[in-house]
């Protein structure tokens, strides 16, 4: 069984997690095809948005703890394979292209960070929610101390990495973390409307200012405010944006505007 499922609808690529019977929990060849999707995404013109879901009952589960084991029996430490899923899930935060993470059922430790690690994320209102490391004496690594803060704010993310409590999909509601939260059976339908949003923006200008906010994100303002005027000036000298506003406002050019 391929550990990952690759559909192409349109201009949106979807990647389905394949592991069900393991809840998709994540392994060095789950991890390795994401990664390789990664490239082959972004160097496709014709896909303008990745979408990732899971198939079977949840998104993801975490880290696959038979691996874990595995490596620990015959001396290796886990943290080798935990660089990788890291790694990983630093290119998709860093990707030119958007990513937009559908839950359902479960999304609990690595996959929080997976979800985290996405631009826009749509969830069945029954997900459970929750980074879940603590509770098998386990600490974060693919990303969750870090980014979780940002999502859902100080006081929630703090209760969720030290009680590894997971919450529905909808007490994340009023942290404006997740775009939308609808039952499991809109779940398709909302996600695609959305990924088809964010495909009709589709442009260079999108793909630069996707990789300026990454580079931007932890950044004094000072320097921050540069970086977002350099990769304006970018974005005017490289793409045809003077000609994109001639022909924005050429319905509404006088003859008093020409003079």
């Amino acid at each position: 069984m391929e550990p990952l499922l690759v559909e192409q609808r349109g201009p949106v690529r979807w990647l389905l997690l394949n592991r069900p019977e393991r809840r998709n929990a994540l392994d060095a060849t789950l991890v390795e095809a994401l990664d390789k999707q990664i490239t082959s995404a972004e160097a496709d013109p014709g896909t303008a948005v990745i979408a990732v879901a899971g198939k079977g009952p949840s998104f993801c589960a975490g880290g696959d703890f038979h691996q874990f084991l595995q490596l620990h029996d015959r001396g290796d430490n886990p943290v080798g394979f935990l660089t990788d899923v890291s790694a990983c899930f630093s290119r998709i935060a860093a990707s030119p292209k958007p990513w937009v993470a559908v839950l359902h059922g479960h999304a609990v430790a690595g996959g929080l960070e997976l979800a985290l690690a996405c631009d826009v994320v749509v969830a069945a209102d029954t997900t459970l929610i929750g980074d879940g490391h603590l509770n098998r004496r386990l600490v974060p690594a693919g990303g969750s101390s870090v980014r979780l803060p940002d999502a859902v704010g100080r006081g929630l993310s703090r209760w969720l990495l030290l009680t590894g409590e997971l919450l529905p999909a909808t007490a994340f509601a009023n942290t404006g973390w997740i775009r939308a939260i609808v039952p499991e059976a809109d779940l398709d339908a909302t996600a695609t409307r959305i990924c088809h949003q964010l495909a009709d923006r589709h442009s260079p200008a999108q793909e630069q200012l996707k990789t300026l906010l990454d580079r931007i994100d932890g950044m004094a303002p000072e320097q921050a405010l540069r970086e977002e005027l350099a990769t304006f000036a970018d974005n005017w000298t490289a793409s045809s944006v003077a000609d994109a506003l001639r022909d924005f406002l050429a319905p509404h050019t006088t003859k008093a505007d020409i003079k």
